[in-house]
This record gives structure tokens, C-alpha cells and sequence, in this order.
């Protein structure tokens, strides 16, 4: 990845020299006013040769976590001895960030289903295209964040192809528990740009509409662990979690409401549940009819449900499997610990597949 000499960035319009810092509102739109629609992108050009890295947030506009881990990278950690460029676009959806809305306001478009976008094609392509050639296709990986969507709430977790070795490598620098396997959807932006070559993982963490520290700090050494793999900071350690598993769509699953009602949910997200074991209780207004939800594996659940209400067929918790090497891992590891912090609360699984010796 690295040159003999450190390079100047260029995109559209400028060039980072070596050494630089530049804060760009780089237009990607205009209103229906004619007005610009400028994201705020911060680069900042090592004057060492290193990799060049992007960190990206709010592609959906009410995602707001990722932009504060963004944010800080760029603007309150030393970069004195950085080898290599970091990118760092705090907000993609600049329309949706504005309205504190998911999608683009614009025929509500996803722009993380418009990558790699395209010139002349929807407004939401038109945007991507613009950041994707500009910002995405110059760097050599690349780290999105995300929330849960409105309503639920993740555990902190990765999402890479892991059938990809160079994701794989990224994907374990980060130093997550729990990574969950797949090439994600056609459009995202961490499939759009692991397949053209620049290998690029999805960070989950906590819920949308606010910014939560614990999540930020977490994300924050899961960064600085990614650089230091790449050596873009050379002397920062690579973090190693203690514990990690890796999950493939076999080991996963959705729970979602057969009945419409009232939700009790009965563990948090990070919390280990047993086969068979209520996760939930749905009632009715009066409580004279209920259903139970049950696991039905043993399992962390990665995501859970934060609004009460569910209509049949909403989405209730998220939960993966647990082998019995993880289950005895826990139980080391909650004999060496009488609490937990917000991302894991009491009951969180913190034991999963042993790897040995490895990151």
C-alpha cells in the first residue's frame, strides 16, 4: 500500500499536500433552490507514506455516533507522525442530516443503496458518484459507522465479508467481539467498495438520534487499532478483544412479532439467552391475552427492540448463535467480572470462540 514518498491527495477541485490538513465543503447537489449541497470532508495528509484510509458517517441522516468517532479522529487525535492519508466525512447525508430523517428527503432514496452511484442517473446516484470517485476510490480501506435504525438498538459490532481476506484483515484489526459475516446488500457502501477493491467494513453501534459515549469511545480504540495495524500510526497496539466470533448467515436470525401488541422486553441487547428462554412478552391493552417470544437457540442478542409496539411481522431482536466453547468462555469471563458497562449490561455474553493467540 505504501510509496517510497508520501503522496499528495487530489480530488476534484484540490490536492492535499504531504504534511497538510484541509477542511472541505465539497458539493455533491444543489437544493431546489439552486443552492449547493456540500458535505464536510477533513483530510489529512501524512508527511509519511502510509496507506490511504476513509472514515465515513450518516449516510443515513439519523445515525448520528459514527459522526462524533469521525469527527474526533480528524480534529482531537495527534497526527504528528501519521504514515498515510486519512479521509474522514463525518456526515455523507447532508439532506437527511438536516431533516433528522433516515433517507434523503429526496423520493426518500437510500443513499447507502446508490454506491458506487452513477453521473446522469437518480439524485441519489448522482450523489454517491460524487462521493465515491472523489473520496472512496482513492483510499486503500475504508470504516463505516452505523446505528441501528430508529426504534432499536445495537450492540457494538462489525460487519465485513469475511470470504474477503484483505476485509477479513480489517475487519479483525478493529477488535470487535462479534463480527457478523456477509458481502452486505447490492449499494452499500462497504460492498461497493470491497468489491472495486478497497476493503471496507460496516461498524453497528447503539441507536439512532443521539450520540452515546460508551459507543463512541469503543469505536474510537477500534480505530486507532485499525491504524495501527496499517501502520498508519505505527506505535499504537492492535487491540485484541479477549474474545471474538465470527457469525455466517446460518447463525443468525430475526425474531419478529406473529401478533400485534405491547412488547416487554424481557434482556438487553449484548445479553445471553437460552433455547427456549421468553426473550419477550406481547399483550394486548387490556393484558388479558399475551405471547411469548422465545429464543429459538441459545444466543447473544445483537440487536433488540427499543419502541414498545410491534404490528405482526415487526422485527423484535436480533440474535445469534452461541456454540458450547463460547458459553464456557462467558462463564470465564463473568467469574472475573461482577459488572458490565452500557454496551454490556448484566448478562452480556463476553466469551465466545477462542482464537488462539490471534487478533
Amino acid at each position: 500500500m505504501a510509496a517510497s514518498e508520501a503522496e499528495a491527495f487530489t480530488y476534484n477541485g484540490g490536492i492535499v499536500e504531504p504534511g497538510e490538513t484541509q477542511n472541505v465543503r465539497y458539493g455533491i447537489s444543489e437544493t431546489y433552490l439552486g443552492d449547493p449541497v456540500r458535505i464536510p470532508v477533513t483530510i489529512v495528509n501524512g508527511e509519511h507514506p502510509g496507506p490511504t484510509v476513509f472514515l465515513s458517517a450518516a449516510a443515513h441522516g439519523d445515525e448520528l455516533n459514527g459522526i462524533e468517532v469521525v469527527r474526533e479522529v480528524a480534529h482531537e487525535w495527534n497526527h504528528d507522525g501519521l504514515h498515510g492519508t486519512i479521509v474522514c466525512m463525518p456526515v455523507l447525508n447532508v439532506p437527511g442530516f438536516l431533516a433528522q430523517q433516515r433517507y434523503l428527503p429526496i423520493y426518500d432514496r437510500d443513499l447507502n443503496r446508490s454506491f458506487p452511484g452513477r453521473k446522469g442517473s437518480t439524485s441519489a446516484k448522482r450523489m454517491a458518484d460524487q462521493i465515491y470517485r472523489n473520496f472512496i476510490e482513492p483510499c486503500d480501506i475504508g470504516i463505516d459507522f452505523h446505528t441501528s435504525t430508529r426504534g432499536r438498538t445495537n450492540m457494538l459490532h462489525v460487519r465485513a465479508d469475511m470470504d474477503d481476506p484483505e476485509v477479513s484483515r480489517l475487519a479483525r484489526a478493529f477488535g470487535s467481539h462479534v463480527i457478523i459475516s456477509s458481502s452486505g446488500p447490492s449499494g452499500t457502501l462497504r460492498r461497493e467498495a470491497s468489491k472495486a477493491g478497497t476493503p471496507t467494513i460496516t461498524i453497528e453501534m447503539g441507536e439512532a438520534h443521539r450520540f452515546q459515549r460508551t459507543f463512541i469511545d469503543r469505536a474510537l480504540e477500534g480505530v486507532m487499532s485499525a491504524f495501527a495495524e496499517y501502520d498508519l500510526h505505527p506505535d499504537a497496539p492492535v487491540k485484541w478483544p479477549g474474545w471474538r466470533t465470527v457469525i455466517d448467515d446460518e447463525k443468525k436470525t430475526w425474531l419478529r412479532a406473529d401478533v400485534g401488541g405491547l412488547v416487554e422486553m424481557h434482556y438487553d441487547r449484548g445479553s445471553l439467552v437460552y433455547e427456549g428462554t421468553p426473550i419477550c412478552t406481547i399483550t394486548n391493552p387490556f393484558k388479558t391475552e399475551s405471547e411469548a417470544v422465545e429464543a429459538p437457540f441459545t444466543g447473544l442478542l445483537v440487536g433488540i427492540l427499543e419502541n414498545p409496539v410491534v404490528y405482526p411481522g415487526n422485527p423484535i431482536c436480533h440474535i445469534v448463535e452461541l456454540n458450547a466453547d463460547t458459553r464456557r468462555a462467558l462463564k470465564r469471563d463473568r467469574a472475573r467480572s461482577d459488572h458490565e458497562d452500557e454496551v454490556q449490561p448484566p448478562g452480556y455474553l463476553a466469551g465466545r470462540e477462542s482464537e488462539n493467540g490471534g487478533r
